[in-house]
Formats: C-alpha cells, structure tokens, sequence
C-alpha cells in the first residue's frame, strides 16, 4: 500500500514538472497536463479503493472456496464410507445367498430322506393292514363255505331222510325222542 503511494507522488511530481517545461504554444491549451493529473489522480483513486476493498472480497472468497473444498472432501469421504459399506455388504450378501443355498439343499436332502421314510412307513402300513384284510376276508369266507357246506349237508341229509322216512318210521322215531326227553328228565 505505502508503494502504491510512492509511486502514485512519483507519477504527480512527474506530471506536475513535464507540464511546467511545455513550451509557451502549449501553455496557451490548459490540458494535457491537467489531463494526465485528471488521469492520475483518478487511477490512484481507483487503485486505493481496489486495494482498500479487493483483499478483504478475495480472502472472504478464498475462505469460501476452501470452505467448499473441505465440504466437498468431507463428503466424498462419507460417500466412500458408504461405498465401502455397501461392497462389504454386497460381499457379505453373496456369502450369505451361498450360505443360505447350502442349508436349502441341507434341508431338502433332510425333508426329501424324512419323506421316503414315512413313505416307507406307510408302505409297510399299508401292506400290514391289507395282509390282516386279506386273512380276515379269508378266514370269513372260510366260515362262510363251512355254514354254506353245512346247510348243504343239512338240506341233502333232509332229503335223503324224507326219501326214506314213511309214516311208521317217523312215528317211532317221534315216540323214541319223546322217551328220550322223559328219561333225561327223570334223571335230572
């Protein structure tokens, strides 16, 4: 600032003494000299005013514009950091989709040996129940051959008595039951 001055009163003396050596045709025109004085005194001005006002302005603005920058850093950081999170969980996730399809084909070899034991199971149930079923059905249509033979045997030895079977026969064959019955009860 103070060489600013100094050369700002460097450039007036400057002035002030070409102005006093013009020759006397030029001193009749008042202007080139106040011209350049005009000039000068307008220029340091100018030049007081910048450098009274400009550093403060730059220092405000290279403040702000560090003060960007470190925002900027401080977010690309956090991005990274977030970045890094989501690759170790991206990581972490194809473990887990390994891990969890491991357990699936675990469980489903389990289910699938669980499942044919049952139906083994039930296979042998079933062939149990249907060997009683078959032993039951057999031993009922045994009877029932055994009372159809015996209702057979009952209805041809009818018939055969009835063929031979005439009134004198049947008479006594009546009064000897009759007997019979009489001596049973008299013993009783």
């Amino acid at each position: 600032m103070k060489r600013l001055a100094a050369v700002l009163a460097l450039l007036i003396v400057s002035i002030a003494c070409a102005s006093a050596q013009e020759p006397a045709e030029a001193k009749k025109e008042p202007g080139i000299g106040w011209k350049w004085a005009n000039f000068v005194i307008l220029a340091a001005g100018l030049g007081y005013l910048l450098a009274k006002n400009l550093p403060p302005f730059f220092r405000s603005r290279t403040a702000a514009i560090q003060k960007g920058i470190a925002e900027a850093q401080e977010m690309k950081r956090d991005a990274e950091k977030r970045a890094a999170q989501m690759d170790a969980r991206m990581n972490a996730l194809g473990a887990e989709i390994e891990k969890f399809r491991t357990q699936a084909g675990a469980e489903m070899h389990e289910e699938g040996s669980r499942i044919r034991r049952e139906t083994a199971k039930n296979i042998e149930k079933l062939q149990q129940q249907a060997q009683e079923e078959i032993e039951s059905a057999s031993k009922r249509a045994r009877r029932e051959l055994k009372t159809y033979a015996g209702e057979l045997a009952l209805d041809l030895a009818e018939q055969r008595i009835r063929a031979r079977l005439d009134a004198a026969t049947e008479t006594a064959l009546v009064e000897g039951f009759v007997n019979d019955l009489q001596r049973q009860g008299a013993k009783n």
